[in-house]
């Protein structure tokens, strides 16, 4: 579900993660999901962390993703997998992010009763340096 929610977003291209990968991920105690089923199949899941503010110098907790399959919307998966979120919440602010785009959810998470702010998001992934002495060129000297 993690490759259909990225392809839902148009960002199948961003997904790099393996299964392996996953599996290790989903075993860090920091990182809990709750997968909603009907007929013993997976139509949705949410995710979160749990991290602190510094500025209130409390938890709270982090929404990954909430993806309920398409066929599923409008039947109050979504609405349950928030509502399981806030009862293991236990009144800690739960914080996520939705593209702008995303006029849909954004409608979804008002219905709920989230508080909507808008907010610009940065990401900055800065190149490892080259190690002093070695070459940048894929080819040894003399063989370009």
């Amino acid at each position: 579900m993690i490759c259909e929610i990225a392809e839902h977003q148009n960002q199948r291209s961003a997904i790099t993660l393996t299964v392996e990968r996953l599996r290790e991920l989903l075993t860090r105690p920091e990182i809990t999901y709750l997968i909603a089923e009907k007929n013993g199949r997976p139509v949705g899941y949410v995710s979160w962390l749990e991290r602190i503010s510094l500025w209130a110098g409390t938890d709270y907790l982090a929404l990954d993703d909430l993806y309920v399959r398409a066929e599923q919307r409008g039947q109050g998966v979504g609405e349950q997998l928030m509502r399981a979120v806030a009862e293991v919440a236990d009144g800690m602010v739960i914080r996520w992010e939705v593209a702008a785009a995303n006029v849909g959810a954004q409608r979804f998470y008002q219905r709920i009763g989230a508080d909507l702010f808008t907010k610009v998001i940065c990401r900055w992934q800065v190149a490892v340096p080259v190690p002093s002495g070695a070459s940048e060129s894929p080819h040894p000297a003399g063989e370009e």
